[in-house]
């Protein structure tokens, strides 16, 4: 089997990015061959390899790479990421895209049943043909590369890419207040610039602030388990998210996260038990200072996130259920070409 998988944005280490190669990864351990093509920038395709099977990622932008190409019979998937199912869908400039790739995908995933509602609201006919996956997780290497954590300090991470629905001022502006009372925390922000506009503000915020707030850029992902080896908390500060690769990374590592209340957030961190899910600034504080303070909460969130993971995000279950989809569109276009040609 041959699947071409296509991510926006490829080049830089982002969230789309991170799936794409855990994907891909999961799928050479059972054979399959993949090619990642990105559907972005200027890639200069004006059509595909030959495959199997097309995994598109992010509606919006993968429906649009797809109109420029000459004619591919090879069926595609499309899995729903995050701003094109909470943003793409609603914008009337770019819904009809979205719902046209929705129309012609042989499959569809999406990463929890919320998510999986909202399409069912927002089209009819398509309930047959999406199928909630869980995210699974990479395999992370624990390195000192890039940076390490002072004695006698408190790390918070913030991994993201950095632009505006990702909020990363919002925990500038707080952890400052709770640094005023507490100068041992420290926060490391890790990921590329994509908004340039948001990263020299967040730059400037960091060098304003640089006695406490370290920001290393785009680290490769394979490194990143250097960056929670090191954390205490984990945040995730965005308006909106799909399923955070971040966040079941960080779990999966044991520890605790803060993470702001949106769908995405809400659908793997349990309040009370793996982290906190906050609605305002005064809750971030609150919830901020209570970690900081209780180490033995620590551990036991961090225990219930590494649980959680474990049963709900493993990476053979992620590409087991894919590979059952694969299987089951590429047998239902073979039945398709038998039907016509004895028509014929």
């Amino acid at each position: 089997m041959k699947v071409i998988l296509a991510s926006p944005d490829f080049h830089q280490q982002r969230g789309n990015t991170v799936t794409v190669q855990r994907i891909a990864d999961g799928l050479e351990t059972h054979g399959v061959d993949t090619e990642i093509v990105s559907v972005t920038g200027d890639p200069g395709y004006t059509s595909l390899p030959e495959a199997d099977l097309i995994h598109g990622f992010h509606a919006y932008k993968f429906f649009s790479f797809k109109q420029r190409l000459k004619e591919n019979q090879a069926p595609f998937v499309i899995t729903m990421t995050g701003t094109d199912l909470n943003h793409d869908l609603f914008d009337e400039s770019r819904r009809a895209m979205v719902l046209e790739c929705l129309k012609e995908a042989s499959a569809i995933t999406v990463f929890d049943e919320t998510a999986k509602e909202t399409l069912m609201k927002e089209m009819n006919g398509i309930h047959s043909k999406i199928h909630v996956i869980h995210q699974g997780t990479s395999n992370l290497q624990a390195t000192q590369r890039k940076f390490s954590k002072q004695n006698g300090t408190f790390l918070f991470v913030l991994p993201a890419g950095i632009r505006k629905v990702k909020n990363i001022p919002f925990a500038i502006h707080a952890l400052k207040k709770l640094h005023n009372r507490h100068p041992k925390i420290r926060l490391l922000l890790v990921g590329p610039i994509i908004e340039h506009d948001e990263g020299r503000l967040v730059e400037n915020l960091t060098e304003e602030n640089s006695d406490w707030i370290s920001y290393i850029g785009q680290l490769p992902h394979k490194e990143m388990g250097a960056a929670y080896e090191h954390a205490d908390v984990v945040l995730n500060t965005s308006h909106s998210e799909g399923q955070p690769a971040a966040i079941l990374e960080a779990m999966e590592h044991g520890l605790p996260v803060i993470a702001s209340s949106n769908t995405g957030n809400r659908n793997i961190v349990t309040h009370g038990k793996t982290g906190f899910v906050y609605t305002n600034e005064s809750e971030f504080l609150d919830y901020a200072e209570t970690l900081l303070n209780n180490n033995q909460m620590r551990k036991i969130f961090g225990r219930s996130a590494k649980s959680y993971i474990l049963q709900h995000h493993s990476r053979e279950y992620e590409t087991n259920k894919l590979l059952s989809i694969y299987k089951e569109v590429i047998q239902t276009k073979k039945s398709s070409e038998i039907k016509t040609t004895r028509s014929e």
